[in-house]
């Protein structure tokens, strides 16, 4: 009876032990996995990180806003005359210097918007390489390495009862779908952050078009404020998994296997967290709204 209960003991343990490293495995590859993929993400320019979607919102945004920001432009500038020619006493001791300044504000209203696309790509090129040049100073190794910690995780596991082992089985399944749904996340974020790159650059034109005006160039002016939020996010973004991959150091040098789970969670938790804070942090920083 006695070698009845030790074999299915060892067969419930071989299973436990089993399932608790593939569940460490694949969480721990996958978090190194997607981590590593944010630097590459971040950092490529519209252009760059899906080429077909890049021509489709340029031919949009140059064969369809353009000639709606024309219209744009024309009444903009045409209240910009009425209210130059007002503001000299009402019609009356009318300068022909009036004239001149209203022809170059519409000469540079109309250069920048027959230029929208490539100011806008500008920066864009510009927040790309701060954040290419910062990759190589901030980002450290980001992978975690619990090769210390599992040398001889199997063994050890084989000699712990099966009431812990079962509990270290089940914590590892919940850490490993809440890590999951943290990759998730991270995939929001950055993918998140070149859709809408792509979303707000393919109406560029309208915007762009009020630039020259004295009451409604606010538009504009947050427009571009804007841009450069998304653009220099990406910075902020490389701050954040510079910051985790310090942290993550220091996970495989204590041998507590479910102290290197947890604290793995806990990490990946504060860096989805800080990932979507760099939106509103970047937006606070541009006073874009």
């Amino acid at each position: 009876m006695d070698f009845l209960v030790q074999a299915l003991t060892d067969w419930l343990k071989e299973i436990l032990v089993g399932g608790i490293m593939g569940n460490l495995s694949g969480m721990f590859n996958t978090v190194n996995q997607k981590v590593g993929e944010i630097s590459t993400q971040v950092g490529l320019t519209p252009q760059a990180w899906n080429g077909d979607v890049f021509n489709m919102v340029q031919n949009l945004s140059e064969t369809l806003m353009v000639p709606i920001a024309g219209v744009i432009l024309a009444f903009v500038m045409t209240m910009e005359l009425i209210q130059l020619i007002v503001d000299k006493n009402n019609f009356h001791e009318i300068e022909s210097a009036v004239f001149f300044k209203w022809i170059f504000k519409s000469a540079c209203a109309i250069l920048i918007v027959t230029n929208t696309w490539d100011i806008v790509m500008g920066i864009f090129d510009l927040a790309q390489g701060v954040v290419s040049n910062a990759s190589g100073v901030i980002i450290g190794d980001a992978a975690i390495d619990i090769s210390s910690v599992t040398a001889d995780l199997e063994t050890r596991l084989m000699e712990m009862d099966l009431g812990p082992l079962f509990g270290l089985w089940f914590q590892s399944l919940f850490v490993g779908i809440t890590i999951w749904a943290l990759v998730i996340c991270i995939f929001l974020v950055t993918f998140g952050r070149m859709i809408e790159i792509y979303l707000v650059t393919s109406i560029a034109p309208i915007p762009m078009a009020t630039m020259m005006n004295h009451e409604w160039g606010q538009i504009g002016q947050n427009y571009l404020r804007s841009l450069f939020a998304l653009g220099f996010q990406a910075f902020l973004i490389i701050v954040c998994v510079g910051i985790y991959a310090a942290l993550v150091q220091n996970i495989a040098l204590d041998g507590d296997i479910i102290y290197a789970i947890w604290t793995c969670m806990g990490y990946t938790v504060l860096l989805c967290f800080t990932l979507f804070k760099t939106s509103s942090m970047a937006r606070s920083i541009f006073n874009a709204h």
